[in-house]
């Protein structure tokens, strides 16, 4: 059975008994302490925990799920994987315990022919937590199960919640027993590979209290009790078709193959080998997902997950012994794979690739820049006599160049070296520890949204803000230290709901709008919008005068300055995207944006900088669809049919099922966009494009000023050419070629005081190596050179004094102020060194006595300090080192 038929027998048994199927919400989460969607029941959750009323009684879903927290045990079991399809059916206050049993229970034992998924009662095993004796007694009834083959089980692995004080309740799971050649006898309760974990069951029924762990305190039962199931789609994948493991199923499987085609390997005849497959099998598909819900390679957040993932497919493939690119080829094998079931992979193929492609040129450089590294800090090592390489320095390649450990390790051993793997994993450990404590102090901040749940069950925020710019209201709900308040005083920094509001909430993009709330007796200078939960809209304030109560009246009030501007931006940015598209092609898709008053910026998928003229046409294009006085519409439709008449969505934001489409000039700009525009295009006013630049090896940013600003710019730059027509006495059209003469002027004159110097340095050159004394079998010159320009002239004159003086063992260490701070260099020869004279050695030695740091090569080396006066004693510790 394919995993997309799975996926339709799911969507459909469900749909058929009540359940309102939702597509799959995209990888990137809602939830502000998520990256991203790790489980089934992350759209929900606002749902379960009743934040936001529930728009349905029963949902169904096959979600889209990505976790990388075991990362490490990815292609050494059966089942763990980096992304994963979790089929859920969910209950908000209908039905319960026991009828998510039988639904359970008849789907999974249901015969193929039948619509089910084919298995067998004997097979299959549950666990209970140890005190739900209700569960048990529902499992006996519809599965008429043996006390053998149910498992009672604690709370750390039968019992559900957050984590924090709310919802909570047991578990139910489901298991297959793949029999004994898998491993030993005796159920789930044994963790066993040989027991697969295919559905679990969660009965959220109680109210919990503060606690960590297992040690939490139930406050009683909650007023609606809520089913979440999740069945892992790749598990019963695996089993129903009869393959050893997750790696080998239908939507996996092409790209291992392609793997081993591309290394000569035959998989199932190497263990490591095989575990490297399904590691590039399992990371390629994940990172195929992630960039086609608009995820792009970065140093931070969702994106350094993404190129983790990459980068260790990259490393998987080299150590199957393949250098060259392969990405060209995997994932095109991954797309196929998923294609009819995620039809969005097709869709937006031409940015995957080319992300992939560049990604991957971009790691095959680091890898060779880090190998370069890596052989410096091996070869140094080894002269050291040690044979560990500091655990230090393995954590700066990994950390800082992106060097996998395991190659580290690889190249170590290949240098006779082990690697102080103990030191390196105590870094990452503190590096782990920093990162979980930033995320728990976000979530922390974030994660009692509780406070507004009373609220969004009074309704949806009514936003009037696209046809008023005042609107009477009344005062809902106030929030103060995040707690909810009957009344707010002057200086007091509160949170305001309203039943309406003519304030813009930040979102798409654009900047909350600017204005205040006032009624009888008190008025509020509004600091923010924003949208905490979905359908609720806060107001953060400042009250400026009076006192303020839940019930009051209340007027939203939005400035008409700011509003205006603001609208000019984010019309201007569909604008500057019309433009882009049409110079650059369909590829130059919108990635990210930001507007506001008088300025926006937009990001969009492309990977080299634009010339001058592209940058100007663009900015021509947009400003003459300003000057053509294009009408703006809105209209609300319905998502497929905006996406029908070519409305262009931005990826990685999530859209309902009836979207706001904005067109410019009909369908010369047509977008998906919630935000505030001008009514015809020549509001806008002018457009002044004044930056362009890279925010990532696949990403480009253009930033421009709108309106009055783009104006104040122009004219700011019309008084220095001003200044610089009356400076130079040169016509405002001869400027560009009268600052190139003084370029060149200003280059030849440099070039000319450059020879000057260098003839005036070898003119010195005599005089300080008829300066060198005779210690032992080696010449020494020691000098003071007083102050040079630079640590260059310093170096130039020390090489020159070696080839002075001949081949004889000679060490030269010349020392000097450069720019206040004291500079050494030292140059040895080959007899020199033959002597045992190393010039990194003495420069650190001199670096030292200076009160600072240096090394280099044993030919050529320099060290620096912070006191200048401490020269002569520098030379002289190097005399001292020399001579004994």
């Amino acid at each position: 059975m394919q995993t997309a038929d799975i996926q339709n027998r799911w969507l459909t048994f469900f749909g058929e008994r009540g359940h309102t199927v939702v597509p799959s919400a995209s990888l990137v989460s809602d939830d502000p302490t998520l990256l991203f969607t790790v489980a089934g029941m992350v759209p929900f959750v606002p749902y379960l925990t009743g934040l936001v009323p529930p728009p349905f009684p029963r949902a169904t879903s096959v979600q889209k799920c990505i976790r990388t927290l075991d990362i490490e045990e990815v292609g050494k079991t059966p089942r763990h994987g980096t992304f994963f399809q979790m089929n859920g059916n969910f209950s908000f206050g209908d039905y319960f315990k026991e009828q998510a049993i039988e639904y359970a229970w008849e789907l999974l034992t249901t015969s193929q022919s039948d619509g089910g998924l084919g298995f067998e009662p004997h097979d299959l095993w549950v666990t209970v937590y140890k005190d739900d004796d209700e569960a048990i007694g529902f499992w006996k009834k519809t599965a008429g199960l043996p006390d053998e083959r149910i498992q009672r089980l604690d709370k750390d692995t039968n019992y559900w919640s957050t984590g924090q004080p709310g919802p909570a309740g047991p578990c139910s799971e489901i298991f297959f027993d793949r029999g004994p050649a898998y491993g030993r006898d005796g159920g789930p309760a044994t963790d066993d590979d040989r027991y697969v974990e295919i559905w679990n069951l969660v009965f959220m029924q109680y109210l919990r209290g503060e606690g960590s762990g297992k040690d939490f305190e139930i406050l009683g039962e909650l007023p609606k009790k809520n089913i979440d199931t999740g069945m892992g789609m790749e598990r019963v994948a695996f089993l129903t078709q009869g393959v050893e493991n997750m790696y080998e199923i239908d939507q996996v499987r092409p790209v291992l193959d392609r793997a081993a085609e591309l290394s000569g390997r035959r998989y199932g005849a190497v263990h490591d080998d095989d575990v490297r497959m399904r590691v590039i099998a399992d990371h390629v598909r994940s990172s195929l997902m992630l960039m086609s819900d608009g995820v792009s390679p970065s140093n931070e957040g969702r994106g350094y997950i993404l190129r983790r993932l990459l980068r260790r497919s990259v490393r998987a493939m080299r150590l199957l012994g393949v250098e060259e690119p392969t990405f060209a080829e995997l994932f095109p094998a991954s797309r196929d794979a998923m294609k009819s079931a995620y039809p969005e992979v097709e869709q937006n193929w031409d940015r995957i690739s080319r992300l992939a492609l560049g990604e991957e040129e971009t790691f095959l450089r680091t890898l060779a820049a880090g190998t370069s590294i890596l052989d410096l800090a091996v070869d140094k090592t080894a002269k050291q006599g040690a044979t560990q390489l500091p655990g230090d320095t393995a954590f700066l390649l990994h950390d800082t160049f992106g060097f996998p450990i395991d190659l580290t390790l690889e190249v170590a051993e290949e240098a006779g070296l082990s690697v102080d793997r103990a030191a390196f994993d105590a870094l990452m450990a503190e590096q782990r520890s920093k990162a979980k404590a930033d995320a728990k102090a976000k979530k922390t901040a974030l994660a009692d949204l509780s406070v507004y749940s009373d609220f969004r069950a009074l309704g949806e925020t009514v936003f009037t803000g696209y046809e008023l710019l005042t609107t009477e209201s009344t005062i809902l709900g106030i929030i103060v230290g995040g707690e909810s308040v009957d009344r707010a005083v002057v200086g007091d920094i509160a949170e305001v709901i309203l039943a309406e509001t003519a304030l813009y909430a930040e979102s798409g993009g654009q900047e909350a709008d600017a204005g205040a709330i006032v009624g009888a007796g008190f008025d509020l200078e509004v600091l923010d919008v924003q949208k905490p939960v979905k359908g609720l809209i806060s107001h953060r304030v400042q009250v400026r005068s009076g006192e303020v109560g839940v019930g009051d009246a209340a007027t939203s009030i939005v400035d008409p300055v700011w509003r205006h501007a603001a609208a000019q931006a984010h019309s201007a940015t569909h604008l500057i995207h019309a433009a882009l598209r049409q110079t650059l092609g369909s590829e130059a898709h919108q990635s990210g944006s930001y507007n506001k008053a008088g300025y926006m910026r937009l990001d969009f998928n492309w990977n080299q900088p634009l010339s001058p003229a592209t940058r100007s046409e663009i900015e021509d294009i947009a400003n003459n669809a300003v000057r053509d006085n294009l009408e703006v519409t809105t209209r609300i439709l319905p998502l497929e049919e905006a996406k029908a008449l070519g409305a262009m969505a931005l990826f990685g934001e999530k859209y309902g099922n009836e979207v706001r489409v904005v067109d410019i000039g009909g369908p010369w700009s047509r977008e998906l966009c919630a935000g505030t525009h001008v009514r015809r295009s020549s509001e806008v006013g002018l457009i002044n494009l004044i930056s362009e630049s890279s925010v990532g090896s696949s990403n480009r940013r253009i930033e421009s000023l709108v309106g009055i600003d783009a104006f104040k710019d122009l004219a700011a730059e019309r008084a220095i050419v001003s200044t610089l027509t009356s400076s130079l006495k040169t016509p405002r059209e001869q400027l560009p070629e009268r600052v190139s003469e003084l370029v060149a002027s200003l280059k030849a004159a440099e070039k000319r005081i450059a020879a000057f110097e260098a003839s005036e340095r070898s003119a010195r050159v005599p005089a300080i190596a008829a300066s060198a004394v005779q210690l032992g079998a080696v010449q020494l010159v020691a000098e003071h050179l007083g102050e040079l320009a630079s640590t260059d002239d310093l170096r130039s004159l020390a090489t020159s004094v070696r080839e002075r003086l001949g081949s004889a063992a000679a060490v030269v260490a010349l020392a000097a102020s450069v720019a206040g701070k004291p500079a050494v260099i030292v140059a040895t020869n080959d007899a020199a060194r033959a002597a045992g004279q190393k010039a990194g050695a003495l420069a650190r030695l001199a670096a030292g006595v200076l009160g600072g740091g240096g090394g280099g090569k044993d030919d050529l080396a320099q060290g620096g300090g912070a006191d200048v006066s401490a020269i002569p004693a520098a030379l002289e510790a190097i005399r001292q080192s020399v001579q004994a």
